[in-house]
């Protein structure tokens, strides 16, 4: 991924956004999916055209999506699409903004909360004849870093699953959308 595939979010504004779990939700499906209507979006996500209508001009106004106007086949028809793949943000970036450091809290809390809400319903559904079961994983290893270690670990990280997501997807059915997440932060045990 290149520099200009992440967006850094630097404003209270666009972290208030990522803050709601449905716009968290239909960026989430933009990802997966692709560019989409507000229509397919709603049916996606069991939710009112018109509520899916709001809350993309609230997300595009954060410039977090972004019309695409060249999938449209008439005038009335509006797809939406990411502005960027990845976005990112930094807490010390922020510490001059009180209400950016809130909402990226916010942003946080709520990407904390959904991660582990898929994690439970996957082990919740899960069988151990499925192929998925095998292969699907978690990671956890206790490490002793300075910050700027930590950092390289990050980097690192990152550029895994930059590699692979760089692939591009293909119509493989075999291919599943996979949520790859991992935190590392101090703390004791």
């Amino acid at each position: 991924m290149t520099p200009r595939d992440v967006q850094t979010l630097t404003e209270a504004k666009a972290l208030s956004a990522m803050a709601h779990p449905l716009r968290t939700r239909l960026l989430d499906v933009l990802a997966v999916d692709g560019p989409s209507t507000a229509s397919v979006l709603a049916t996606r996500t069991d939710q009112a055209v018109g509520n899916v209508s709001h809350h993309l001009k609230v997300l595009a106004a954060a410039r977090l999506v972004e019309e695409a106007p060249e999938l449209a086949r008439d005038r009335r028809e509006r797809w939406w699409r990411l502005a960027a793949p990845s976005t990112r943000w930094s807490s010390a970036e922020l510490v001059d903004d009180p209400a950016a450091v809130d909402a990226a809290l916010a942003a946080e809390r709520l990407a904390l909360t959904r991660q582990h809400e898929r994690a439970r319903a996957w082990l919740d559904e899960g069988r151990p004849d499925d192929p998925w079961a095998d292969a699907a994983f978690a990671l956890q290893r206790w490490l002793r870093l300075t910050p700027d270690e930590l950092r390289q670990v990050s980097a690192e990280l990152i550029a895994v699953v930059d590699r692979w997501a760089a692939r591009g997807s293909d119509e493989d059915p075999a291919r599943q959308p996979v949520l790859v997440f991992a935190r590392g932060f101090p703390t004791q045990p």
